[in-house]
């Protein structure tokens, strides 16, 4: 259910994106309509408009998950914080100068923010904020912790580094292949990823479990 609710925002981003695709017209229509006073110039083209509708979208549905969390007075991660702060900066800045050049820098500036809040804390800090996230659901020995927090951050350091060379190497001047990668390209990876980690660290939680079996049995 966590999983379904973290992606709710990317969801209707696509979801958004690929009815104002087919449905060019309309899409502008609503731009002009609804958002025109939020554009520069107060206006956009039809082509541009898909993205912008999504991207306010993506703005609002991310607002709305921190309210419901609010509401029922649950915690609100830094992430999603950091993750709201990101989309309407640079969401904004694609509505309001009608540029998607900047939406598409949301998730490397995404990724590149935890990998340095996880950095920071582990180098300056000497505090592994993975293994404050996830401690209470394993047990593993301090040096794996370290292993596994640096995997993290070499991992979405190389992860926004992907995201610049698809946006604007390899899919330059192609927001809809962009927009694809985005949503099935990268979340792929991301499950990819967890799941080579789990598979990785089920070796040092079974030689844990068995270690307090022995311990039980002494």
């Amino acid at each position: 259910m966590k999983f379904l609710f973290d992606l709710f925002p990317i969801a209707l981003f696509f979801g958004v994106f690929r009815w104002g695709e087919g449905h060019q017209d309309g899409a502008h229509a609503l731009v002009q309509q609804y958002l025109g006073a939020l554009i520069a110039g107060g206006t956009a083209t039809p082509a541009q408009s898909p993205i912008i509708l999504a991207t306010v979208v993506g703005i609002i549905a991310t607002c709305l998950q921190i309210g419901y969390l609010l509401l029922a007075h649950k915690k609100v991660h830094g992430m999603l914080w950091v993750s709201a702060a990101v989309i309407v900066v640079m969401g904004g800045a694609t509505i309001y100068l009608h540029d998607e050049n900047f939406i598409k820098w949301k998730p490397t500036i995404l990724y590149w923010a935890f990998a340095a809040i996880l950095l920071f804390y582990l180098v300056v800090m000497n505090k592994n904020l993975m293994k404050s996230v996830m401690g209470e659901a394993m047990k593993l020995p301090e040096a794996i912790w370290r292993r596994v927090a640096w995997a993290w951050i070499a991992f979405l350091a190389a992860l926004g580094a992907l995201n610049l060379l698809m946006a604007f190497v390899v899919f330059k001047g192609d927001t809809s292949a962009w927009v694809n990668f985005k949503v099935f390209g990268a979340t792929g990876i991301f499950f990819v990823f967890i799941v080579a980690m789990g598979v990785m660290l089920s070796k040092y939680m079974q030689d844990d479990e068995q270690h307090d079996e022995q311990q039980g049995q002494a």
